[in-house]
């Protein structure tokens, strides 16, 4: 659970999120997106895959990365249980 909160913690790692929400991406096409380094872009998706909010899969040359929406479901169910606790 710390890893996902890592992951989310972060603005750049929140934006990549949104821009993955539209459709699937390239690492490349995630890093046209910004005014940062592309290895700072490799470093920010990687802890988006340790946290298990993205996907990549290879493809040729290129990796996609796809949104996990799972990971997402389970985590606002978790924090629905605090709310009904009540």
């Amino acid at each position: 659970m710390n890893t996902l909160f890592k992951a989310l913690n972060d603005p750049t790692r929140r934006e990549i999120l949104e821009f993955l929400k539209e459709k699937d991406l390239t690492a490349g096409e995630i890093a046209d997106r910004f005014q940062i380094s592309k290895p700072s872009i490799s470093h920010h998706l990687d802890l988006l895959k340790q946290a298990g909010l993205v996907s990549a899969v290879k493809e040729g040359q290129f990796i996609c990365y796809s949104l996990n929406t799972t990971v997402l479901d389970e985590l606002l169910k978790w924090l629905m249980n605090f709310k009904n606790e009540k």
